[in-house]
């Protein structure tokens, strides 16, 4: 134990030291720390010794989600958002239902040893975007601000949204949907979960916005403990939301909305940095533990037929959708498309998997690898993409 507290703090110190170098570059993040986690991991050095709890790794995933969710919310541009509805609207009320089916369409043509609910796990788990692994996209300001703010909305949600559609298929898939149709089941557990998180949202958020407003008044809040109030209404509202059958992550995400409207910018900007660098290495941790196992126990498990969906996924299950719905805005090719390949997989897919992991349905192997190796081919291709990408998008814009 201790020998891995010691590695991990070493590579956070190095990390946070380099960290500002290495962000001009087209490494991100993840790339890092998915490629440190294998190097020391079992099919590596083999000095770092982490077994696979998937109970812990799950709520690791989870919390470090809720955090990203709340703080990428609170920084949100409400103003640009509302002049801009339409896309996050589209992309997720048509977008993502049909990257969902085609996905199922593209699996049954790839995987003969997976069941028809199966495989809609499978498209449902790698449905969600998370916008931390292209954070550039959705934080750059050469990056015009509609497409920004859609993207962040569509990562925020489209994760809480996928929640009760997983659950229904998981149920399916295992033959636990007792006497109601899949239908009925799928809007009881669709209606909960957002209707509760919700609630829960604008409960814990207004609640805690109004203390901290009265205790700051009367300089109650000090520096030393300034770091703390967004970290926990962030997990507040994670938790509560998910302790009362809601989804934890719409609970985390509308939180994030609210709190960024009730707290004055100038104070926001200053509670939301120390959240944001916890965040920050809580998703470290995170990934050098999926690499370290997730991804060691996943590479001698590949084929070309998972490959081959991974691809597909990132790129035509993906791309075709979003180019498609946005067909009728007054927007470029070219930014669709951009649109369309900034749906990078991660943390929000790793804890689906882990769910999924924990069932022990006879797919789950070939659906975990599935899941592995579309977030590897994510992590590397829209990191090392997002740079070039953006000064290219850039450039055209400063053209027309």
């Amino acid at each position: 134990m201790y020998v891995n507290l010691a590695i991990l703090a070493a590579f956070i110190f190095v990390y946070s030291i380099t960290c500002g170098g290495l962000s001009r570059t087209p490494i991100n993040g993840a790339v890092v720390f998915s490629g440190f986690g294998l190097m020391v991991g079992p099919l590596g050095l083999g000095v770092l010794d982490i077994s696979l709890d998937t109970e812990l790794l799950r709520l690791l995933a989870e919390l470090t989600l809720a955090m990203v969710l709340f703080t990428d919310a609170s920084n949100a541009n409400l103003a640009v958002l509302k002049r801009n509805l339409q896309l996050p609207q589209r992309l997720l009320l048509v977008g993502l239902p049909l990257t969902i089916i085609l996905g199922v369409g593209v699996g049954w043509l790839l995987f003969d040893t997976l069941t028809l609910w199966e495989l809609a796990l499978l498209s449902v788990i790698l449905a969600p975007t998370d916008a931390a692994l292209g954070k550039a996209v959705v934080t750059v300001p050469s990056v015009p601000a509609p497409i920004r703010e859609g993207l962040n909305v569509e990562s925020g949600l489209n994760d809480g949204i996928c929640v009760p559609i997983l659950f229904v298929c998981l149920a399916l898939a295992t033959g636990n949907s007792a006497d109601e149709s899949s239908t009925m089941l799928a809007l009881h557990l669709l209606l909960e979960e957002i209707g509760i998180g919700l609630i829960v949202a604008a409960a814990v958020t207004v609640c805690g916005c109004w203390l901290f407003k009265q205790c700051n008044e009367r300089g109650w809040v000090t520096n030393t403990w300034m770091q703390l109030p967004v970290l926990t209404l962030a997990v507040s509202c994670f938790t509560v939301a998910q302790a009362l059958g809601g989804s934890g992550f719409i609970a985390a995400f509308c939180g994030g909305l609210l709190f960024g409207w009730l707290i004055k910018s100038q104070q926001k900007h200053k509670l939301l940095l120390a959240a944001e660098g916890s965040g920050d290495t809580l998703a470290l941790i995170t990934w050098v533990v999926f690499g370290a196992t997730v991804i060691a126990q996943s590479i001698p498990a590949f084929s070309w037929h998972i490959l081959l969906y991974s691809v597909l996924s990132l790129t035509v299950i993906r791309m075709l959708p979003v180019f498609l719905v946005l067909s009728g805005l007054k927007m470029p090719a070219r930014e669709k498309l951009f649109i369309g390949w900034f749906g990078p997989r991660g943390l929000a897919s790793i804890v689906f998997a882990v769910i999924v992991l924990d069932t022990h349905l006879a797919g789950a192997t070939t659906i975990t690898m599935t899941v592995a190796c579309t977030i590897i081919l994510s992590v590397l291709g829209h990191g090392l993409s997002a740079n070039p990408l953006i000064a290219a998008l850039a450039s055209r814009l400063k053209k027309s």
